[in-house]
């Protein structure tokens, strides 16, 4: 296969200014850029470093099936290790992102994740790409969850995309503080250690619930111009979260792969507060590494809302 037109090239320059779903992990992006090329074999070898560390190996292949070439470069390699559980699970999440993006019928996709895991049976990527294909919260939604909730209890992701699904239940009836998205985001987080990252999961319930409302008309479309996150019980919640921010930094320096999306909802949330000491201790950590979520909420440039929030409240 071509390595990818110029125009493409060029595309991805006037696009450098978007975030970037690799975050800090330096080891996934040369592996992203060494696949854009089809040299598959760097990514083998950060899987196989990856091993079954799997918050880690789920962020990495999520961000690698991103690659616009990745499903015909795995499927290539595919073709020299046929049995090769890796590759078979880049292919599967690479078909998955191409659904999503309307490329191809989500039933392939499904398909691609299902021999996925019937080749990794303990692997609980190949389910979190079936949840990524669910757009509700309904029974099946529920039920790939638990697949995936089996086989690592504390899957971050997982977790982020039930909230997501779920929070778009009963879209149309407003604002309401005993919506079931808070209460999965609160008993997900009792459920975990008292270290698990999964104690933010009820700040991003709070994110995720305020971008339906904010599609639907419900509340202003300017996040900081919203009682969403200085109403009810939200704020105790954003308190708690912060908190434990605080209590457990050891978190934040092992280098959980995905401790800046979290980062982020709470920057977010106190910016939307209006708690700016706060947010600013956070920006002081998360550094130049913005998440569309939930910037981007309801309908906004992410990379521009993130930089205008860290400036005001870094005083810059």
């Amino acid at each position: 296969m071509p390595f990818p037109p110029r125009s493409f090239r060029r595309s991805r320059r006037r696009a450098a200014r978007t975030p970037d779903p690799a975050l800090d992990d330096d080891e996934l992006g040369a592996a992203r850029a060494a696949l854009s090329q089809g040299r598959w074999q760097a990514v083998r070898s950060l899987l196989a470093r990856t091993g079954d560390d799997w918050d880690r190996r789920a962020h990495r292949i999520a961000v690698l099936a991103l690659e616009p070439y990745a499903a015909a470069w795995a499927h290539e390699w595919l073709l020299a290790a046929p049995g090769c559980p890796d590759a078979r699970v880049l292919h599967a999440l690479a078909r998955v992102r191409r659904a999503l993006r309307g490329k191809e019928d989500p039933a392939p996709a499904r398909e691609a994740c299902r021999e996925a895991a019937a080749l990794a049976p303990a692997d609980p990527t190949p389910w979190l790409g079936l949840l990524m294909l669910e757009r509700d919260g309904g029974d099946e939604t529920v039920r790939i969850f638990e697949e995936v909730r089996a086989r690592h209890r504390e899957h971050h992701h997982a977790h982020h995309l039930m909230v997501a699904r779920l929070a778009e239940r009963r879209a149309d009836t407003g604002p309401d503080p005993l919506h079931e998205v808070y209460d999965f985001a609160a008993w997900a987080a009792e459920q975990a250690p008292a270290d698990s990252p999964l104690a933010i999961l009820p700040v991003v319930a709070h994110a995720e619930r305020y971008r339906v409302l904010a599609s639907r008309g419900f509340v202003p479309a300017d996040p900081a111009a919203s009682g969403h996150w200085r109403d009810g019980r939200a704020p105790d919640v954003m308190k708690s979260a912060f908190d434990w921010w605080l209590e457990w930094e050891e978190w934040e320096r092992e280098g959980h792969p995905r401790r800046l999306v979290d980062l982020n909802f709470l920057a977010h949330a106190k910016v939307c507060e209006g708690r700016v000491a706060e947010a600013a201790a956070l920006f002081q950590h998360i550094g130049p590494h913005a998440t569309p979520q939930p910037w981007s909420y309801p309908d906004r440039d992410a990379y521009a809302a993130f930089g205008t929030a860290r400036a005001v409240a870094l005083g810059q």
